[in-house]
């Protein structure tokens, strides 16, 4: 699911700390949490699935690409002259791409790729992502180790 614009949902620190709470384990139980938040079990319950509902948050299982087949992540930065939209539609179609997002700055777009090798890359880049029209060019960064991947932010 991706991010949608529009108005900021209006969280309360109830809401922040359930939020919280599932960052840290996502597994965790509505009682579990309800004792830490000071709320009744189906009230946990309760505004969880608002959130869900209304996009603020997901609860998903997040794998390691590299532990589980994909040998060679890369964040490809993709320039594009004309309308940005069409081109956000082909990248966000392709099943390698696990992260698109439309970017001000030297990239248009910023794209997290995983493939299965070198030449699975060599052919992400070359015939699919950069016969995109409107794509001018594109910048490769191959990973080399992950230092730090958080899920755990809140808004200040």
């Amino acid at each position: 699911m991706g991010r949608k614009s529009g108005a900021v949902a209006d969280l309360d620190d109830i809401s922040w700390q359930i939020i919280e709470q599932l960052q840290e384990d996502g597994r965790r139980s509505y009682g579990a949490i309800a004792k830490v938040v000071g709320l009744s079990e189906a009230a946990v319950r309760q505004r969880v699935q608002r959130m869900i509902e209304s996009g603020v948050m997901q609860i998903v299982a997040v794998a390691d690409p590299l532990r589980v087949g994909g040998h060679r992540q890369v964040m490809v930065g993709v320039k594009v002259e004309g309308p940005l939209p069409p081109v956000a539609a082909a990248l966000t179609e392709m099943e390698e791409t696990v992260y698109v997002v439309m970017c001000a700055g030297t990239y248009d777009f910023l794209c997290e790729v995983v493939c299965d090798d070198d030449a699975h890359l060599t052919e992400v880049l070359s015939t699919r992502i950069r016969s995109i029209p409107g794509v001018v060019s594109t910048e490769s960064f191959v990973y080399l180790q992950l230092c730090k991947e958080s899920y755990q932010w809140r808004a200040r």
